[in-house]
């Protein structure tokens, strides 16, 4: 698999559990069929921009530096702008159709992003759903969403 799929699939993997070392990170990827070895995982993560971060019990994790700061990365925005098939409203809602196993991916970099008026985000293997108070509110989402492509 590529670098990019397998880059893609570490930021799906810190966004979905607690990973404290890269052996966690190199297992969880072995699992999901990609065949790493610690210094690829090594390099991904200083790619990707990813550091350790405490969390509210006092434990370490892996997290993506800029998305802290509600800013994409050069590698996120590319996952975002390759992952992303399409943006339509409905109401108050925003659906984003992904390519496959993309869907929570894309849903971290938006979360990551604090667009007001977000009241939720849901993600299957290919769909996220944000939901927001009006369809105003929907409509200046996939704009923004829109824009960062």
């Amino acid at each position: 698999m590529s670098r990019s799929a397998r880059q893609s699939k570490i930021l799906d993997i810190i966004f979905q559990r607690n990973v404290e070392t890269q052996d966690e990170l190199v297992e969880a990827l072995r699992n999901d069929g990609f065949e790493v070895t610690q210094a690829t995982v090594s390099r991904d993560i200083k790619e990707l921009g990813l550091v350790k971060t405490q969390d509210a019990n006092g434990r370490y994790r892996y997290s993506a530096k800029n998305m802290l700061e509600g800013v994409l990365s050069t590698k996120q925005m590319t996952v975002l702008r390759e992952a992303v098939v399409s943006i339509v409203t409905a109401e108050n809602l925003v659906v984003v159709k992904t390519i496959a196993d993309s869907a929570s991916v894309v849903s971290g970099a938006i979360q990551q992003l604090s667009l007001s008026n977000v009241l939720g985000v849901l993600a299957d293997k290919n769909t996220v759903l944000i939901v927001s108070p009006t369809r105003g509110d929907a409509n200046r989402i996939a704009d923004r969403i829109h824009a960062l492509m």
